[in-house]
């Protein structure tokens, strides 16, 4: 049985014979990953007049990807012509090796507290990020970040509460590490622009694609524990999933609330310039 069917099958274990209004919401959560997660040193190639290549880190980027062969700009004292050959190089699988040594090294960002909570006590999340790495190379980073107890992750509190689910489904243990693979193979891992390349510079309309994926795969789950519990079949006000998303873009936290605007599930926040603030 998956780690998976565990969990749901513990989490009814748990609720089962609770009045129906008093189930508690089910909180998930979905993270930006570049400056909402971690600010990482990773750099976007630009092109200055005398055709230079020009360094651009990606909350600068935030700022400035609209001008972006629109028109020019001046930064670090060059004038920002438009983008260099293949820009997001270090973005793409080319940087996969290299983006797992950056996040080790990286300074944590405003949505680090909740990324901690979500590993910490074994909820589900996901990763929607401009990025375009191979989604295994993100999830290969987090698995580091786990068992090297990274700026707060706690590995035994993860694992104590994998092993609830599993004592309370009585199901054999397993050992350490492989509780940890199967519950990284239970989130989301959206690298939109590995998904679709030529969304790299806009990627608004990807991450909400992801978005909507990532809320059906967590809707039904809330939905096969409701039906397990005899219970009306309507989220909205009995077994509730609750989805954070976080992200440091504003273009991206407005796409994203007006495109879910009837979508009482989703809870935006923009964390632009170091803050967490809901939107």
């Amino acid at each position: 049985m998956s780690l998976k069917k565990i969990i749901r099958e513990s989490l009814i274990n748990l609720y089962e014979g609770l009045d129906p209004d008093k189930l508690p919401d089910h909180k998930y959560y979905a993270f930006d990953w570049d400056d909402n997660l971690m600010y990482m040193p990773t750099k976007i190639i630009l092109k200055d007049d005398n055709g230079n290549e020009v360094p651009m880190s990606t909350e600068d980027f935030a700022e400035h990807r609209h001008q972006i062969g629109k028109e020019d700009f001046d930064y670090n004292g060059h004038k920002i012509v438009g983008y260099a050959d293949q820009p997001y190089r270090n973005f793409r699988e080319g940087g996969d090796k290299q983006f797992k040594i950056d996040a080790m090294k990286a300074k944590t960002g405003p949505a680090w507290s909740d990324f901690v909570e979500a590993i910490n006590n074994g909820s589900i999340f996901s990763i929607i990020t401009a990025r375009g790495h191979n989604p295994e190379t993100i999830k290969d980073a987090i698995y580091n970040l786990i068992v090297s107890d990274h700026q707060g992750i706690n590995k035994d509190l993860l694992l104590k509460n994998l092993r609830k689910y599993r004592d309370i489904s009585g199901m054999e243990d397993k050992s350490d590490m492989d509780l940890i693979k199967d519950y990284l193979d239970m989130n989301k891992y959206y690298p939109v622009s590995f998904l679709d390349p030529s969304g790299a510079g806009n990627p608004e309309e990807l991450k909400v694609a992801a978005m909507k994926e990532f809320i059906s795969y967590v809707k039904n789950e809330a939905k096969k524990i409701g039906q397990k519990l005899y219970l009306k079949n309507d989220v909205k006000n009995k077994f509730v999933p609750s989805v954070g998303f976080s992200d440091d873009d504003l273009r991206n936290v407005e796409t994203m609330k007006k495109h879910f605007e009837d979508e009482p599930v989703l809870k935006n926040y923009y964390t632009g310039k170091g803050t967490k603030t809901r939107y």
